[in-house]
């Protein structure tokens, strides 16, 4: 397994593949039940989306909202813990899976697509919560030769990744991006910028040093003289005084401005470079980014909503429709070899989530040699009602 638990699968896809496994007779009333499920696990979800943007309030720089009751420092920071550990929660009920050091190791290393080198200050940057869902091989093409030509390149992508920084100075910020190359996690972090690769700085430095050599050659030889016998004059190296007439001064002034054109060109120059590789940064922020601060919880929620559901009725269908009855780890490796097998896809079944959420309704009995076993499809929707409006655990 590839210890991803995200189904990359609908809901709505997950409830017609598990209907056409049954009899006609049983589809609508089991289309019945995962409505009834759907309708009350996002009533749940509901409380737990007011208590997330409780929690972000006192920290969201973009609310037009006015703050009634300020928070001392102590209320601001256990507030600011009750934030990050609510998002950690809720990235993870979504299928996220953090981030570990090694991976951004890896991503600072390794070669970028971008065809950039970025530094991270991180200096400002007082905590960060990375989070990943959803990984994948895909072929891109990238320019190569200067852009003249393009070449294929396999590269592994996240198909989502939640970023969350908190400052130094008090800020914090919330983001959510899609199909970040593996090699690219960098560019994601705040406060990055563009350095300069090795290549980059011979693409610069050769053209300028020759072209600093024609510019010495051609206009500053004789500027260059002159200004040398004065100098040596007034330092009393050179007896033989230098006179400077109109055309003496005008050699000299073509000579600094020369030199002058000449700095200003490859300053120039370098600065243009870096607009590039800053605006193929931003460009590629700009399509990857999925939402920002309080907008991300409803993205999460939504997913983490899905995912409760999804693994619900995997576990439910498959107790139900077993010819006998299944250990946990039976069901487990069912679901998984059902994904492998029949939809070309290999993902790790959180077992555990799917029966908490059926134990919770009645929907699933143990006995004490830990066989399950499934409450009938026609009690299903009866005991999956609305009345316990709680937030989901």
């Amino acid at each position: 397994m590839s210890g991803e638990h995200f189904i990359p699968f609908r809901k709505a896809d997950i409830v017609a593949m598990l209907a056409d496994e049954v009899d006609e007779a049983e589809r609508e009333p089991f289309r019945g039940f995962a409505r009834m499920l759907a309708v009350v696990l996002h009533l749940r979800f509901h409380e737990r989306i007011e208590a997330l943007k409780d929690a972000y309030h006192p920290f969201n720089s973009d609310s037009d909202t006015r703050t009634v009751a300020k928070l001392g420092p102590q209320e601001r920071e256990a507030a600011r813990g009750r934030l990050e550990a609510e998002l950690t929660e809720l990235a993870r009920a979504a299928n996220f899976t953090e981030i570990d050091p090694a991976e951004l190791d890896r991503a600072f290393t390794e070669h970028s697509l971008l065809k950039v080198r970025l530094a991270v200050d991180r200096s400002a940057i007082d905590r960060i919560l990375l989070f990943r869902r959803g990984e994948a091989t895909v072929t891109r093409e990238v320019p190569v030769l200067f852009g003249l030509r393009r070449k294929s390149v396999t590269v592994t992508e996240y198909s989502r990744v939640l970023v969350y920084a908190r400052f130094r100075d008090g800020r914090t910020i919330i983001k959510l991006f899609q199909n970040v190359p593996r090699e690219d996690l960098e560019m994601v972090f705040p406060h990055v910028q563009v350095r300069m690769r090795g290549i980059d700085k011979w693409l610069i430095g050769v053209p300028a040093i020759v072209s600093g050599i024609v510019m010495i050659a051609t206009k500053l030889v004789t500027s260059v003289g002159l200004l040398l016998l004065l100098i040596a004059f007034w330092m009393g190296l050179h007896d033989d005084p230098v006179t400077l007439d109109r055309t003496g001064l005008v050699t000299v002034g073509i000579g600094l401005t020369a030199l002058g054109a000449y700095f200003v060109r490859q300053v120039t120059n370098f600065k243009n470079r870096k607009i590039l590789f800053m605006k193929a940064l931003s460009e590629n922020l700009y399509f990857r980014n999925l939402d920002n601060d309080a907008g991300v919880f409803h993205h999460l929620l939504d997913a983490a909503e899905e995912a409760e559901v999804i693994e619900a009725l995997l576990a439910y269908h498959f107790i139900r429709t077993a010819p006998k009855p299944l250990t946990t780890d039976d069901l487990d490796l069912a679901i998984e070899d059902w994904f492998a097998q029949r939809w070309a896809e290999r993902v790790d079944f959180e077992v555990d989530d799917g029966l908490r959420k059926l134990r919770e309704f009645g929907l699933v009995r143990e006995d004490g040699a830990g066989l399950l076993t499934a409450a009938p499809l026609n009690e299903a929707a009866r005991l999956v009602r609305p009345s316990d409006l709680s937030a989901p655990r």
